[in-house]
Parts: C-alpha cells; sequence; structure tokens
C-alpha cells in the first residue's frame, strides 16, 4: 500500500504502462512525419509546377508533336479539319490556319491536303478559314491545296473547302447542306399553364427580339428572316467564287440546303473526284510520305483558355449575349 492507501503498482504494471506510453508517443512520432512527409510533398509538387509552367511561358520546352521533329524529305502535309467549327473549338479558324501556314513552310511539302470531317458550325470562323486557305494558294502557287473529305463535309465546312483547288470525296461521303440556321424553342404555353410570369426589363425596343417566354413578334421574325437569307446569298457566292462552272445543277437544288452522297456530289460539280489521303499523296501529289501538321495545343495554353473562356461565358451569360447564334448547320 502506498501513503494514500492505494495499492502500491506491481512491477508488471509499470512495465505495461511503460510499453503503452511508449507505444503511444511512437504513433504520435509516425503520425507527425507522415505529416511532414505530405506537406513537403505537395510543396515539391507546387514548386514543380510553378517550375514547369515558368519553363512553358519562356518557351524553354518543346511540346511539338515527333513527327513534327523529324527533317523531311518530300512530302504530303496534312491538316486536320475535325468536328464543328467554333472558335473556342479545336476546329477553330486560329488552329486551322496556323496548321496551314506551317504545313506551307515546311520544306519538302509537295502539296497540302485539308482532311475534313465536320458538320460546320460558325460562318466567321468557316470564312475566316476559307480567306486564308485563298491567301495561301496566292502566295505558294507551285504547292497544291486540296480538300479530302472523311465523312463529313458539310455546311460550313463546304463553305471553307471551296476554297481549295480541288476537293475530293469518298463515294460515301455527306457533301453539302449550303443554307444556314438560326434555331430556338418557345415556351409560352407552358408558362401560362404553370401561372409562370416573364418579367423582362430592357432599354431599345428591339433588345429582347425572340425572347423564347414570350409571343413571336412578326417584324422580328422578317428581321431575323432577313439577315439570314443575307448570310445564305453570301455563302452562295463563296461557293459560286470557288467552284465556278465546275458546278453542273441549277441553283435552286444545290443552294437549297440538302445534303449529298459523295458519289452524287461529284455527278453535280460540288466534289471533283474519289479519292482518300493515301491516293491523293500517292497519285495526285507523288509524295506518299504523309506528315500532319495539325495544330495541338500545350497543356498550359489549352488551361489559359479555359480559364479565359470561362470567365468570358460568364461575363456573356450575365449580360443576356449567350444565345440565338447563327449557324451553318
Amino acid at each position: 500500500m502506498n501513503e494514500l492507501g492505494s495499492p502500491s503498482p506491481t512491477n508488471q504494471d509499470a512495465a505495461w504502462q511503460r510499453g503503452l506510453i511508449e507505444k503511444i508517443a511512437l504513433q504520435n512520432q509516425k503520425a507527425e512525419s507522415s505529416k511532414r512527409f505530405w506537406k513537403n510533398l505537395w510543396r515539391a509538387v507546387w514548386v514543380a509546377l510553378a517550375l514547369l509552367l515558368l519553363a512553358a511561358i519562356m518557351g524553354w520546352l518543346d511540346f511539338t508533336r515527333p513527327d513534327m521533329k523529324v527533317s523531311k524529305g518530300a512530302h504530303t502535309a496534312v491538316v486536320r479539319l475535325d468536328g464543328v467549327i467554333d472558335s473556342e473549338g479545336k476546329a477553330s479558324a486560329e488552329k486551322i490556319n496556323e496548321g496551314l501556314r506551317a504545313a506551307f513552310k515546311a520544306p519538302g511539302a509537295k502539296g497540302v491536303i485539308l482532311h475534313c470531317n465536320t458538320p460546320g458550325g460558325s460562318p466567321v470562323q468557316a470564312g475566316q478559314i476559307n480567306t486564308e486557305m485563298k491567301r495561301l494558294r496566292a502566295a505558294n502557287k507551285d504547292i497544291p491545296l486540296v480538300v479530302v473529305v472523311d465523312e463529313l463535309c458539310a455546311s460550313g465546312g463546304y463553305y471553307a473547302a471551296v476554297a481549295a483547288e480541288k476537293i475530293y470525296v469518298d463515294p460515301a461521303s455527306i457533301v453539302g447542306s449550303i443554307g444556314v440556321i438560326m434555331d430556338g424553342f418557345g415556351a409560352v404555353g407552358a408558362m401560362e399553364k404553370l401561372g409562370i410570369e416573364r418579367r423582362t426589363l430592357t432599354a431599345g425596343e428591339n433588345k429582347a427580339m425572340l425572347d423564347m417566354f414570350a409571343p413571336v413578334n412578326p417584324k422580328h421574325k422578317e428581321y431575323m428572316q432577313g439577315m439570314l437569307n443575307e448570310v445564305h446569298q453570301q455563302f452562295i457566292k463563296v461557293v459560286k467564287d470557288g467552284r465556278g462552272t465546275r458546278i453542273k445543277a441549277p441553283d435552286a437544288e444545290v443552294f437549297s440546303g440538302l445534303v449529298y452522297s459523295g458519289e452524287r456530289s461529284v455527278a453535280l460539280g460540288l466534289a471533283d473526284g474519289f479519292g482518300s489521303i493515301d491516293t491523293v499523296a500517292r497519285e495526285v501529289f507523288k509524295a506518299e510520305d504523309v506528315v500532319d501538321y495539325t495544330h495541338e495545343e500545350n497543356p498550359f495554353d489549352r488551361f489559359a483558355k479555359r480559364i479565359g473562356a470561362t470567365f468570358g461565358k460568364g461575363f456573356a451569360s450575365a449580360a443576356g449575349m449567350d444565345s440565338g447564334k447563327v449557324r451553318w448547320r
């Protein structure tokens, strides 16, 4: 018994207590070590990312694809226009035109193919691609520029394609859709049934034109139809300028918005013949080696643009400017 009247701990109890204390201390030490390890690891990761970002900004890193780095002899240059033509997508005019410029500058390029697989998209972006193709052809008369259609070359895609010297298709390709569309929805009846009241304030009597929550104003509809007709005429002019006398069908048929098979498009003069990248490279350009010059953004460019696009979209949405797009589709 100790002085307080409690039983004195035996040697076995004391040893057990010491062991427990040591075990707890060891666990705490391991936890602290693990905490320091992860803290240092994350610190190292952030430092590495910062250095990598600095290197990318300073141009110390080369993100060029391996096939773009090798020394090239005689070859066929290819740029791929794939997907919807849009300023924020991989088929933007900026990316396609950059690829085309690189292809024309490449030593050894015997010809350039724009490989199209697109349903169309922005009239502005398609027009910029068309304009740059014509400029490059005029500045490089010894290097032919042709289009090879994969599955689809419709609407805005065809608008861009007609700037080429020739258009080659597969018999089953889809070509055409020379028209303009602007679509939306009307929810007036649904709002009345649900008892929902639309409250919109504007400065300018036409600011809320084609509001999906309001009945269609005949004047607004007439105005927008006139604008679509105007853009359609621009499309028709570009096609006629590009294809000229090769078009073998009446305007009412070719420019009605219809799509055609590759075989039918050749018969109508919307395309010049059948071919693929390989057959055009081998039989037309006599340069079987194919090098892809399609512009590919590095990860840092994509990250920066994504941040900018997010802020831009947020502003456009807040300002009511993110709807009612005109598309060639």
